[in-house]
């Protein structure tokens, strides 16, 4: 891979009681990396989502390459969250067109399937474009999921807590009770399965 510098990759809805957990990874040369850095990207939690969407055109047409993957409420029971984080990440370096040498992941935890080279940066969204890049990708294609989703399943304003376990989620699951998308292993925990 020529002039690339940098292939980050970072996942979100981890910590979802809803849906899947959803994995980007996006390549970028130094140049585009400052140019985005100068239309404002960084860590995704620091963005408003109107901001987010603003950005991702942006940081696709920049890209030099990039992938999402997911794994689905039922791999996540099934597997456990790190398991299934893992396979989101594994789909979506597939769907890059040549293998990353190198590898920057948000987080302390290894790619354990990745036989690649690669490296663990905490707080890794705030300190690499790349990675603050794959997370505004994962993020809007996620919300984007919710927003859908939010149709599908409404009584439980999926669009407005993203699926996370918000107080007033619980209370609709109480009401309501859980759908095929809700992840029961995370549910266990709050006694409501």
């Amino acid at each position: 891979m020529n002039k690339v510098s940098e292939v980050g990759i970072d996942e979100v809805g981890r910590g979802s009681i809803f849906g899947p957990v959803f994995s980007a990874v996006v390549v970028l040369t130094e140049k585009n990396k400052f140019t985005l850095k100068q239309f404002g990207v960084t860590d995704s939690k620091k963005l408003t989502p109107k901001k987010r969407e603003l950005l991702l055109p942006k940081i696709l047409l920049l890209s030099s390459d990039y992938g999402i993957g997911q794994s689905s409420a039922r791999e996540i029971d099934k597997l456990g969250i790190r398991v299934a984080t893992e396979l989101s990440m594994i789909r979506a370096l597939k769907k890059l067109k040549e293998k990353p040498s190198k590898l920057i992941i948000d987080g302390p935890l290894l790619l354990r399937p990745w036989k690649g080279i690669q490296k663990n940066i905490v707080s890794g969204d705030s300190k690499f474009i790349s990675i603050a890049s794959a997370s505004i990708v994962a993020k809007v294609f996620r919300d984007n999921l919710m927003k859908r989703l939010e149709k599908k399943y409404s009584g439980y304003l999926i669009f407005k807590n993203k699926g996370y376990g918000t107080k007033q989620h619980l209370s609709l699951i109480k009401k309501h009770g859980i759908t095929q998308l809700h992840r029961k292993s995370f549910l266990k925990k709050s006694n409501l399965f």
